[in-house]
């Protein structure tokens, strides 16, 4: 009996305990069920066990001591993902929920801001998406921190926010929020932290912010807001941090901001402010930074700033600002950093640059200098022994470079290009081991490399370009390990490019060219894995290019100039170096020199080089039997299966082939799913439209009248199966864009495909640009329009996650009313893999489009391609010239050209000669400029096609925007 009710106590014991305290088991059946529904890949979560009688010790979470109700879960940094589960619903007692920085997914649950007595949700950090619910909100209770940064959340802010009189800390940045700022958020007056930064934000911030008395900080930076800012600003007395950096905000800064005395940081940077930096900017005596660069503020830099006495951080940079700069800042005596380079500041530099506790300095600009006083570098290398940075490029210093330059011992970034400087290179320029960027270029600096360059074992970036430089490339460059850059162009250096050089694992730029290199390319080059490119052009340089990597795909701009090279690559063959025969005489006893000669013995030679060539014609003419069977095989496939589709004169087409077996599938997106008969084959030469490198473009009339374009798919061998390819065209049919050609359908069987689009009557940009006459020449406004019009069309398709991989001005159409349209896109989608020398085959007629990563393997083929091909077409529109033109003794590239007259001031030039000045420079330049920025060699350095639309709005003149095309 005894036994059974010891049986019976522990069959009911958790029932018992449940029935004891239920709102206890209720939190860590909340827990248990979060947990079932993530992953946790370091096992952080081991101690949360269902059996366990207490949450209270479980790793992250905190209790009550009273009640011993879970009031905290902070699983910050875990690992964490999964979605977050409604377990945590029953947790009726937490006041603080913080995941951040983890790896969950899904959507925000409404429900979750309801608990009772939540005070603090931190989400950041996460992979979170869809909008922010607007329920979050609307019962919020006592929440007072809520911060859903760096995730991928869309959608507006919601209005119920402003319903949340309890919140403390916003924190939105780094999602993709679209729309206006909410005018009731002025209403949350207890709000002290407002970040929304790096959003899409967009409109013009409201007025009434000066009802948050108690605001300590605002972060609205990296947004689209324009207009002014809110006049009342000023109001918010308490403010220590403003931000609304990178904007297109304007005119000049509201008098109200004279009162933020408490301010300690004011970032205003990246807008277009205009005016004067008033006098009371002195009056913020708080302040340690001041960021007013990159925007339009004229004039001379005020006294007043020297009134900041705890000023650290001062950056004036690309404006218009004149005159000196004060001397007054000889007060700020806590400066750390000041840049004010790319103004048009001149005079001599100020007594109080030269302290030592300033660490970084930037004068890059014009017309510092030339006072004698300072024109000499001498006293900067004296007096900055404790720089990190100094920049004191596009002056007018002259002199030599302090032989002591090594003291700069901590100098982390040394530019002193595009001056007056003379002399040779000090070997102390060794004894600078942490910096990583060096650049002297644009001098007029003679002697050799110092070989104690070697010894500056942190460089990165090494630009010596422009320079009457002589001597070798000295050999202790390869201690240099972490180089990236190796700048030496248009110097006088001779010798052979040294070997070491190939150690140098990281390198990704090298420029040799316009000097007087002689001997070989070191075949060791080619372990050079990590090369965008390689200029070596205009030297005597001789014998082969190294074969293999890199030098596999190299342009051949790159080697120009050197007339004794020899490869593929230059189209010269090399001249063939027979080794000596081998001599087979079994008669022969005499192995001295003469001795053979004076026997008359039977002898066999048999010469290496003979066995060669005779096994590789052996070779070659199986191959060329082998490829001739298989095309004659493949030529027969292809007939039989084409021939359902035939239209031939007298055929009658009357039977869709999607109702007949006999036939492959026809699948039209919209319309009649049928073809007109007609005398003309479907696939007929004479309707051929044009060739690229995925297939042959025809045109033909379907049923309904409407007219299409046909491409015939020349990528069969390598097609995905029908599945996979039905899913794919499927998935670019759902593409629609008023600059994109719509794909209305396709014709599917084992060895024919057909891409079925719609037909564009104007075609291409190509013949626009280069096949028309001086009387149909495009106008600058169509070109301004058709560049637009390109931009948004790739904008639309990288939103879709689609890469083009293709662009170039033969897939770029224009329709009757002039409007741009991006054909050809996503088709290497249709490939069984993205491999790039497949693509770099299929598309090797978009030469001066591709981007360098093509041509290295190790960089991801991603959007930023699509970026450089766009900004080769810009370039091409604007100038209209093509990517790459072959001249009877040179060979110009297009971004190159434009490059150098940006850099001689002469852009103006490159702008096509038949508009005969009929454009507007304020409108050209930026395009022209902007299409260099899209072509640059570093990926990271393109714009994202969405800016880019952004920025040809702003460069658009509103009085132009409206008319209409010529």
């Amino acid at each position: 009996m005894l036994y059974k009710l010891v049986v019976l106590f522990v069959v009911l014991a958790p029932a018992i305990v449940h029935c004891l305290d239920p709102v206890f088991n209720d939190d860590i059946l909340g827990l248990i069920m979060f947990k079932a529904g993530i992953q946790d890949p370091k096992d952080k979560l081991t101690s949360w066990n269902e059996d366990a009688s207490s949450p209270c010790n479980w790793v992250g979470v905190k209790c009550d001591p009273k009640t011993n109700r879970v009031t905290e879960l902070v699983l910050d940094g875990f690992s964490l993902s999964g979605h977050i589960g409604r377990g945590l619903l029953r947790l009726q007692f937490l006041q603080i929920l913080s995941l951040s920085n983890n790896n969950f997914t899904g959507t925000i649950s409404p429900d979750l801001a309801h608990l009772g007595s939540l005070q603090v949700v931190n989400f950041s950090g996460n992979k979170l998406s869809g909008d922010i619910p607007d329920g979050f909100f609307q019962q919020c209770g006592s929440l007072k921190v809520v911060s859903f940064a760096r995730n991928n959340l869309t959608g507006n802010i919601p209005d119920s926010l402003s319903l949340c009189s309890t919140l403390v800390s916003v924190n939105f940045s780094s999602n993709r929020i679209l729309g206006k700022l909410p005018s009731g958020l002025w209403y949350l007056r207890g709000l002290q932290a407002l970040d929304l930064s790096d959003n899409l934000l967009e409109g013009v911030v409201p007025a009434g912010i000066e009802g948050l008395y108690d605001l300590r900080a605002i972060n609205l930076s990296s947004n689209r807001f324009s207009g002014k800012l809110p006049w009342d600003i000023g109001g918010c007395f308490l403010l220590k941090l403003v931000d609304f950096s990178d904007n297109f905000l304007s005119e000049s800064l509201p008098e109200s901001m004279q009162r933020l005395s408490s301010c300690t940081s004011l970032s205003l940077r990246g807008n277009s402010f205009t005016g004067e930096i008033p006098n009371w900017i002195g009056e913020l005596r708080d302040l340690e930074i001041l960021d007013l660069s990159a925007n339009n503020f004229s004039g001379q830099i005020p006294n007043s700033i020297g009134n900041l006495p705890l000023l650290k951080n001062l950056n004036l940079s690309m404006n218009q600002f004149t005159g000196n700069l004060p001397e007054s800042m000889k007060n700020c005596v806590n400066l750390l950093a000041v840049d004010v380079s790319h103004n048009q500041v001149n005079g001599s530099i100020p007594s109080w640059f030269f302290k030592p506790s300033v660490q970084s300095v930037s004068l890059s600009g014009k017309g510092v200098g030339e006072s004698p006083e300072y024109s000499s570098l001498t006293s900067i290398a004296a007096s900055y022994q404790g720089l990190q940075v100094l920049d004191i490029s596009s002056n007018a210093f002259s002199g030599e470079i302090p032989a002591n330059i090594g003291v700069l011992s901590t100098l982390q970034f040394l530019n002193m290009s595009r001056n007056r400087l003379f002399g040779s290179i000090p070997a102390g320029i060794g004894e600078l081991k942490s910096t990583y960027v060096l650049d002297l270029s644009n001098n007029r600096l003679n002697g050799s490399i110092p070989s104690a360059i070697g010894g500056a074992v942190s460089l990165k970036e090494l630009r010596l370009q422009k320079n009457l430089l002589t001597g070798k490339v000295p050999t202790e460059i390869e201690n240099c390990s972490s180089l990236t850059s190796l700048i030496l162009f248009q110097n006088n250096l001779t010798g052979p490019i040294p070997s070491a050089i190939a150690n140098l694992t990281n390198l990704e730029y090298v420029d040799l060219s316009l000097n007087q290199l002689s001997g070989s390319l070191p075949k060791e080059l080619t372990n050079l894995t990590q090369l965008v490119s390689f200029n070596v052009s205009h030297n005597h340089l001789q014998g082969e290019l190294p074969v293999g990597g890199f030098f596999n795909t190299i342009s051949p701009s790159s080697v120009f100039g050197n007339p004794s090279l020899c490869g593929s690559v230059v189209n010269r063959s090399c001249p063939s170096v027979h080794p000596k025969p081998l001599v087979l005489n079994p008669n022969s006893s005499d192995s001295s020199p003469g001795g053979s000669s004076s026997q008359n013995h039977h002898k066999i030679l048999l010469s290496i080089s003979a066995l060669i060539a005779i096994g590789a014609a052996v070779f070659i003419a199986l191959g060329v039997v082998a490829v001739t069977v298989l095309n004659i095989r493949v030529r027969s496939s292809m007939s039989h299966s084409a021939a359902p589709l035939a239209l031939s004169g007298g055929e009658d087409y009357s039977c869709s082939p999607i109702n007949d077996p006999n036939y492959g599938k026809l699948v039209m997106f919209s319309g009649d799913a049928d073809f007109v008969a007609g005398a003309h084959a479907l696939l007929n030469k004479d309707c051929e439209l044009g060739r690229g490198g995925f297939g042959v473009v025809y045109r033909t009339v379907l049923r309904d009248g409407r007219s299409v374009a046909i491409k015939k798919l020349t990528i069969s061998g390598l097609i995905k199966s029908q599945e996979e390819f039905d899913r794919e065209v499927k998935t670019l049919g759902k593409i629609r864009h008023h600059n994109l050609v719509a794909l209305e359908g396709y014709y599917w069987t084992p060895s024919l495909q057909l891409l079925i689009y719609e037909y564009i009557s104007s075609g291409s940009l190509y013949k626009h640009l280069h096949d028309g006459h001086n009387g149909n020449c495009l106008s600058w406004r169509q070109r301004f329009h058709i560049v637009l019009g390109m931009a948004k069309g790739l904008a639309h398709l990288h939103q879709m996650n689609i890469i083009h991989y293709n662009l170039k001005s033969t897939n770029v159409l224009i329709d009757s009313s002039g409007e741009p349209k991006v054909g050809d896109f996503g088709l290497a989608r249709l490939l069984p893999m993205l491999d790039r020398c497949v693509l770099s085959s299929k598309i090797q007629s978009a030469l001066g489009y591709m981007a360098p990563e093509f041509a290295c393997r190790t960089v991801k083929i991603t959007e930023k391609c699509d970026v450089y091909g766009f900004g080769v077409l810009v370039l091409e529109v604007v100038t209209g010239k093509r990517p790459v033109e072959y001249m009877e003794d040179d060979v110009v590239v297009l971004c190159d050209m434009v490059r150098e007259a940006l850099e001689e001031g002469k852009v103006e030039d490159c702008v096509d000669g038949r508009l005969r000045h009929n454009f507007p420079a304020e409108e050209a330049i930026p395009v022209i400029k902007l299409g260099l920025i899209c072509a640059s060699q570093v990926p990271s350095n393109r714009p994202d096609m969405s800016e880019v639309v952004n920025i040809l709005e702003l460069i658009q003149c509103p009085s132009e925007g409206q008319e209409e095309l010529e």
